[in-house]
């Protein structure tokens, strides 16, 4: 029964200079994190149709920025002609029209987005 007491004593005394010792030790500071930014919101939805060998594509930019859209045509056939459109601007709330076509059999279609400079 002795043995229990100075065991539950020393035991007690290790328990207060631990919390003593922690309590002494300098802790790093910790900065407030600042909220992230949010994404900025951009590109116009595009939705392409192929016909035959006609490809057309509507741009709709839902977002405050223009977006700059050009469709890009890649042709089946090795002679017949890859095409690459100019840009055109899709304002804010603006849909677009982008159209063009192979010779024969469309391959591949994609429209690429621009951030546009203010």
């Amino acid at each position: 029964m002795r043995l229990s007491r100075s065991l539950a004593s020393v035991t007690a005394a290790v328990a207060l200079v631990i919390s003593l010792a922690y309590e002494a030790m300098p802790h790093a500071r910790v900065e407030a994190r600042k909220p992230a930014a949010a994404p900025q919101l951009f590109g116009a939805a595009c939705r392409t149709t192929v016909h035959g060998s006609h490809v057309i594509a509507y741009c709709h930019n839902p977002y405050p920025q223009t977006d700059r859209v050009a469709l890009h045509i890649e042709c089946d056939r090795w002679w017949d002609i890859d095409s690459d459109g100019t840009g055109i601007d899709a304002g804010p709330a603006q849909t677009v029209r982008l159209a063009g076509r192979c010779w024969e059999d469309v391959r591949a279609v994609w429209v690429s987005h621009q951030k546009r400079a203010r």
